[in-house]
This record gives C-alpha cells, structure tokens and sequence, in this order.
C-alpha cells in the first residue's frame, strides 16, 4: 500500500508537468518528433531538441515541457537508430564526414520542418552528450540558428567565435566534460570562468558556460540548475522574460523507479507456497572463486581478437556474446558441482517477473524516462541479445544463492561482472567505448533487479525463477535501448 500510495504520488507530480501545455506527435520524413507548445499555436521561437546516445526525446521533457511552459515552440525527436525512428544510424562513426555528417542532415530536416510549423520565430538548437557535437556544427554553418544550448558537451568544431550565442552545461562530476568546457570558454577570453557571460547574447556574440552542481551525464538533464540556465539563455538571445517555474522531475522518476521496484516485494511473498524444500546448494570456496574470477578474465580475453558484429546494434552485439560466455562458464562450474536444478516451477514462476518487469516497470519508463517500446525490428535484436542475458542472469540467481547467500559473496558476483566488461572496454577501447556510458545502467540493473532476484529466491528458493524472468527483461532493455546501426 505505501508502495502504491508513493507511485500514485510520483506519477500525479510527473503529469503536472504536462498541464497547460499541447504535445502534438508528428513525423518529419521518417523521423518521429514531438511538438510541445502552449495551447492557441501561440508565436514564439523554435527550440530543437536533441538526445545523446542510446536515449530518445523522452529523456529530454524536462527541457521540452519548461521551454513549452516559458513560451518557446518545442520540438524534441528521435535521433535515426533511437527511441521510436526506425531508421538506423550508418556510415562511419569514426569520422565527421560518416554518421556525424548523416545525423546532421536529419537536424537540417528537422529545423526546417520546425520553422514551418505556425507562429515560429527563429529556432535554437539543444542538445545533450553525443547530440551536441552535431548541433554545434549544424549552428556554425547554418545561418538560422540563433542560440546552442551544449549539455555535457564534447565537439571539436567550436572555435572563438563559432557558433554564436554558445551556452555550455556540465554536471559539476563530469571531469573531463567540466574541463573541455573551461578550454572553450579560454578560446575567447583567456580569464574566463564559469558563471561569466562573455560578449552580448542580444547581438549574437554571448557565450557562457555552467556547471550544474552534484551531478553527472544523465543526472544532469534533471537538475534545476540546468534547465534555468537554458531558459535564460534562450530569453537573453529571443530578447524575452520568463518567470515560469521549474518543474523538478528528476527526484518524482527516483521514487516512482523505487516504489514500483518496491512492489515486487509483496509480490514475491505471494510465490510462498511455491517454494523450495530448501534453500540452493551453496558452492565450496574454490569453486565459487573459479565460477567468479574465471569468467570475469576469461571472457575479455577470448573475445578481445574476435570481431563481433552480427546485429544491426551498436555494442550490443557484443554484450550479448560477452554475457553468454560469461554465463556458460559460470553455469558450466556450478553444473560440475551439481548446483543446477532446472524444476518447472521455477521456469512457470519466470514469466510473470519478466511481465512485471517489461510491462510495469518498462511502461513507467517508456511514459517518463525514456523510449521502452518494441517496434518490429527490434524483435529478432531483442530475442539474440535474451539468449545472452539469459545465462549470465541464471549464473548470477545461483552464484547469489537466490539471494540467500552472504553479502559478501553477492558483492563478489555482481563486482566481477562489471569488472569483466571494464577489462573488455580497456583491451579495446576504440570499439567498446560506448560501453562506458551503459556501465551506470549495468550497475542501476543490479542494484534496482538484485534487489528484486533476492526477494524472489529467498520467497521460493527457486533462483531460476529470477535468473530466467530478468535474463529476458535484460535482453529487451539492452535491445531497445542501443541505437540501431546498418551493417
């Protein structure tokens, strides 16, 4: 009931920031777009917003919804390969004139679409992480473009002076994001800090860089700090005053992510009759050391020579190999030890947490967080990268006892699987370097459904009840979540 009853809270906030505003869902070409904008198509500038990789225009309503509310026309869109554009990313992503330069193409589309719409006066572009390289350069060379607001920015096209009108925002934890901006802002005025404007906004010369405190890549999107200094922006520029609140979102999506995980603990108390006469077998020292610190080196080390690239995803296809051997070895120690116990009950209780998780859990981050939806050429992805996730998940539901085991041990299972990923990405960290932007997701994963595999096994000692239901969830989100790439 208090689960519920902070649910119903956390959602009743979340919609109040769509009060007052019109949200019009359009396709400009192929690519699907959201217009947010007060009621009555009321004059005012275009903002353009853009997401960065693996995300989708709903991890930027809060951008959407205070710009909509503070005047401005918003229209947020799904990058080509994300969220809901079922256009996958090509070219080559190594150079500018490859998936960078087709990207762009997509953001000149989308601006001229925007400037058509009613009442449109003038456009700015927005946009986060991987998105704010393509903004800028569409900003330097594109006349129209009055104001670049730069999220957690990365791009070696901003020089002195171009673009015009440059604001820059950082977590305050983004090291290197924090000192790339400082090296911007010296391009112009060597004594520059953080905080100072430089030059005139109104004049097309402004240029200024923040950094939004305590928080990081993703955190950042939802800070107050950020989206004021936006909104500012864009009225210092637009010659405008906005006196709208900030609709904070970031702590409401927290606790909703909690309370609707925290329903899967009375839930799971209703499989008691189900269970287990005992608890899993738990495996010797020597044996659990070799189910853990084996596969978390074996694994990198087999696959680093190995070109992997059998799905039309980026990274994911690796993950998926990179789970399923983890996985097997993991499971292939546990069965020489006579661990594995594959009862039906187990497999009957997988189905509905994997239903729980993809419907319940995954239609709240669809509506509030970010695009959760499987469209059909995501199916086959999401069923390949399933048979990877599943084994992995299944060595983790046994190797953690389901949930019986020590803490300690749970700590040792979960930090070697990361550890694993982390020796694959440093080995080659040209190829696998959007790993590291999904290692906070891997992480959250085990935290958020760790908790939720424990009071499954300990309410039916059954961990491949667990281990199945989120091997699957875990395949559908890697698989609608990466950006689709043409191979």
């Amino acid at each position: 009931m208090v689960a519920l009853a902070l649910a119903g809270v956390s959602i009743f906030k979340l919609e109040q920031g769509r009060a007052g505003l019109v949200a019009s869902q359009i396709s400009i070409g192929t690519t699907p777009a959201t217009i947010w904008r007060l009621p009555g198509e009321q004059p005012g500038p275009v903002v353009v917003i853009a997401h960065g990789f693996a995300g989708s225009q709903q991890l930027m309503l809060g951008f959407s919804q205070t710009l909509a509310r503070a005047g401005y026309i918003a229209v947020a869109y799904d990058l080509e390969g994300h969220g809901r554009n079922a256009v996958p990313m090509s070219g080559d992503v190594s150079s500018t004139e490859g998936t960078t330069r087709l990207l762009i193409e997509e953001l000149d589309r989308v601006i001229d679409a925007s400037l058509a719409l009613p009442g449109a006066e003038g456009v700015a572009l927005l946009g986060h992480s991987m998105a704010t390289d393509i903004i800028v350069r569409q900003a330097v060379v594109d006349p129209r473009v009055q104001a670049t607001v730069a999220v957690s920015m990365f791009s070696g096209a901003v020089t002195a002076d171009a673009p015009g009108n440059l604001l820059i925002i950082n977590g305050a934890w983004e090291d290197r994001l924090v000192t790339e901006a400082a090296r911007v802002i010296a391009l112009t005025d060597r004594d520059a800090q953080f905080g100072q404007t430089l030059g005139d906004p109104a004049l097309g010369t402004g240029r200024r860089a923040v950094n939004a405190p305590n928080v990081e890549h993703v955190g950042v999107l939802y800070a107050s700090t950020t989206l004021r200094e936006a909104r500012d922006w864009l009225d210092a520029v637009f010659d405008r005053q906005s006196d709208t609140p900030i609709k904070e979102r970031g702590g409401w999506i927290v606790l909703l992510i909690v309370s609707v995980t925290a329903l899967a603990w009375p839930l799971a108390r209703l499989a008691r009759p189900l269970r287990a006469s005992a608890p899993p077998m738990r495996l010797p020292g020597r044996k659990f050391w070799m189910a853990t610190l084996g596969p978390m080196i074996i694994t990198p080390l087999v696959l680093w020579p190995i070109e992997i690239g059998f799905l039309p995803v980026l990274v994911a296809d690796y993950l998926a190999v990179h789970f399923a051997l983890y996985g097997l070895l993991s499971l292939a120690v546990l069965w020489r030890a006579d661990a594995l116990h594959w009862e039906r009950v187990g497999l009957i209780l997988s189905l509905p947490i994997a239903l729980f998780c993809i419907l319940i859990f995954g239609g709240m981050l669809d509506r509030y967080v970010t695009s959760f939806l499987a469209f059909e050429a995501r199916i086959g992805i999401i069923a390949a990268i399933a048979l990877g996730a599943i084994p992995f998940m299944l060595a983790d539901g046994y190797l953690t006892e389901g949930g019986c085991a020590p803490l300690w041990r749970v700590m040792v299972v979960r930090t070697c699987a990361l550890a694993s990923l982390g020796i694959a990405t440093a080995l080659d960290l040209e190829g696998l370097f959007f790993l590291l932007l999904i290692m906070p997701i891997i992480l959250l994963f085990f935290l958020l459904f760790g908790t939720l595999a424990g009071w499954v096994g300990r309410a039916t000692h059954r961990p491949v009840a667990a281990g199945l239901g989120l091997g699957v969830f875990l395949g559908w989100a890697l698989g609608v979540t990466f950006p689709l790439f043409a191979i």
